[in-house]
């Protein structure tokens, strides 16, 4: 197994992406340089999502391999119509194991619409009631479909261990109605993109106790790497932006979210003695 960053001076900030696929192509075939590049940018955890049972499984193989890397599973949208009995007993035997943070990404995208809408919305409300039972904090995939998604979590709330929307993309209304579930707010790369000023109003307007940094890699690489595959690393870009949007320190930023990810997902302190 590699072996974790040791962080080598603790005083200097340190990021955690709360949200990448590294089991994803051009990503997983070089994935000890993309770790290694994360942990040289300061990133601390990275947590990687599996989106079908093929998918969670390199998820866990690459958590199992790195100790900075953690993983959620779950059956996206995408894949709402895979949601079986079968497959999500198999589904949920993964989330059993101890690297496994969360359960998804799961929700609705009536953007794509690759699986049918009355699909989706079933296949939400089994794996919501899976999440509840697995204990884990729930990550929330809503495109195009937060006005429904949000009323299925607050139908099927409350949530005791928490939540993730993320790559949030909704409104400041949207946004206060997950706070008032006790969900956090993950921001992308896409916070840094000229034309997205409506992201910006949002991030300014977040607790900071509730606020998540992420990547979507290999999708979304923040300006100034915008059209390029994205990793880990580059979620310093995503973390200035947020600092400048919200008058604050670069390290206050990289502070306050990696508390926040490392409380929500369960993930090991980082102490003076973390190797």
């Amino acid at each position: 197994m590699a072996k974790h960053t040791d962080l080598q001076n603790l005083l200097q900030p340190f990021l955690v992406d709360s949200h990448a696929h590294l089991e994803l192509e051009p990503l997983a075939s070089d994935a000890e340089a993309v770790v290694q590049r994360a942990s040289a940018a300061g990133v601390a955890y990275v947590v990687t999502v599996g989106i079908d049972l093929a998918d969670a499984k390199q998820a866990l193989a690459l958590a199992d391999r790195f100790d900075l890397v953690f993983a959620c599973v779950g059956l996206h949208p995408h894949n709402a119509k895979d949601v079986k009995e079968n497959v999500l007993s198999k589904m949920e035997a993964l989330a059993h194991h101890p690297k496994v943070v969360g359960y998804g990404e799961i929700g609705l995208d009536f953007f794509r619409n690759l699986s049918p809408h009355d699909v989706q919305i079933e296949a939400f409300a089994l794996q919501l009631s899976l999440a509840l039972k697995l204990a884990k904090p729930v990550v929330i995939h809503l495109r195009d479909a937060y006005r429904q998604g949000l009323d299925m979590l607050e139908q099927a709330g409350p949530f005791p261990a928490g939540g993730i929307i993320h790559c949030f993309s909704g409104s400041e209304a949207d946004a206060r109605r997950a706070l008032d579930l006790g969900f956090h707010i993950s921001i992308p790369g896409t916070v840094t993109y000229k034309k997205n000023g409506a992201l910006r109003d949002v991030v300014a307007s977040l607790p900071g106790e509730r606020l998540l940094l992420e990547t979507d890699c290999p999708f979304l690489a923040p300006e100034p790497l915008r059209g390029k595959d994205n990793e880990p690393a580059n979620i310093v870009h995503t973390a200035r932006k947020v600092a400048e949007v919200r008058g604050v320190s670069f390290e206050e930023i990289c502070r306050t979210t990696s508390e926040n990810a490392i409380r929500v997902f369960g993930l090991p302190p980082m102490t003076a003695d973390y190797h």
